[in-house]
């Protein structure tokens, strides 16, 4: 027996994140959300060039759509590779067929030589990087693209890039994209926003927000739960949730059985209705999705009772926008091995980057 449903969502991505994959390991321990950021993350941003952006979001693009998801709004940063790098991402997606909603998120952490800098105030000027960022932004859109105003998170930006994203964001129409209070170390998030949030930005983790913003919340657990920042408690926010992984694939089921599994060890009188009305919040943002379609391998999947407690329901067939694009494990649009072979070759050369 079979079942269809609607493309699903992933809320939050970082497409990029395909080629972390067996990196190599940090040059100092991660004992803390920072030290991960500095060790791990900023050390792959600054090392991405074109080439290894378009293979890996075509390499997550393409395992989203294996597993049922057909729309992904993602997060980007590349501070050596800004200019294009927008483009390069939807070009990847388009040409697996899934499609995206992406964004530059500046970033005041980079000086304008290009070096990190060791701490970002309120009132730190806005770097050349971060201008090129939200140029690359506006760029894009103008162009057509479909794309929020992405910031990396208010601890890295002094006020002046703040207040310009969230003008810029205005004046295109389009909300802003920005991680929230994901750690201690963002705890003045809430104070510094509170003026600048709109209703249509996206507000990714919320773990340590000490007010409500006006945006929609992104909840990723998986994520969550590996930093070691904490739990959320998103079902205690009045804000809309939604679901993402921030860059840990993009398996909406997996991620939403994860999902009710920590919001029952917070409220054991939870039921997986509440994660499932998060999922179903994506089409707020990507409504097209409805019109998506995914056959499933598994006969209950209108029943989240069902589905929090079953693992292994495989998409038989994805069709986005009236095209079939996938089907009985086979990529229609694209030479998925090819895919895979060039991934792995942009990640050995990220990974030379790393280790020089």
């Amino acid at each position: 027996m079979t079942h269809t449903t609607p493309g699903f969502v992933c809320a939050h991505h970082h497409l990029y994140s395909s080629l972390a994959r067996g990196m190599p390991a940090p040059p100092l321990p991660t004992t803390d959300f920072i030290s991960i950021l500095e060790n791990v993350w900023w050390r792959l941003d600054a090392a991405l060039d074109l080439d290894m952006i378009y293979w890996s979001a075509a390499l997550g693009a393409s395992e989203a759509l294996a597993s049922g998801t057909t729309c992904i709004i993602d997060h980007h940063e590349s501070p050596n590779a800004i200019e294009g790098s927008l483009a390069t991402i939807a070009k990847a997606c388009r040409d697996v067929g899934v499609r995206v909603n992406t964004c530059y998120g500046v970033t005041d952490r980079w000086s304008d030589t290009g070096q990190l800098s060791p701490s970002v105030s309120p009132s730190t000027k806005m770097s050349s990087a971060a201008r090129r960022g939200l140029d690359e932004c506006h760029s894009f859109i103008k162009s057509g693209g479909d794309a929020m105003i992405g910031v990396h998170a208010a601890f890295t930006c002094g006020d002046e890039t703040l207040h310009a994203a969230a003008d810029l964001a205005k004046s295109l129409t389009v909300g802003v994209h920005i991680h929230v209070a994901e750690g201690i170390d963002d705890i003045s998030a809430g104070e510094r926003l509170e003026g600048l949030a709109q209703d249509n930005w996206l507000l990714v983790h919320g773990v340590h927000l000490d007010r409500q913003l006006l945006g929609r919340l992104v909840h990723n657990p998986r994520s969550n739960m590996n930093n070691a920042v904490g739990y959320a408690r998103p079902a205690h926010k009045p804000n809309t949730i939604l679901l993402g992984t921030d860059g840990i694939g993009a398996n909406m089921m997996e991620e939403a059985r994860l999902a009710y599994a920590r919001l029952r060890e917070d409220d054991v009188s939870q039921t997986p209705e509440t994660v499932a009305q998060w999922l179903t919040n994506g089409y707020e943002l990507f409504p097209n999705a409805k019109q998506d379609t995914v056959v499933w391998s598994y006969e209950h999947m209108e029943n989240p009772w069902h589905t929090a407690f079953t693992t292994h329901m495989q998409p038989i067939s994805v069709d986005v926008d009236g095209e079939r694009v996938y089907e009985d494990g086979n990529f229609l649009k694209i030479d998925i091995q090819e895919i895979r072979r060039k991934a792995n070759e942009q990640a050995l050369r990220l990974f030379e980057r790393l280790e020089a």
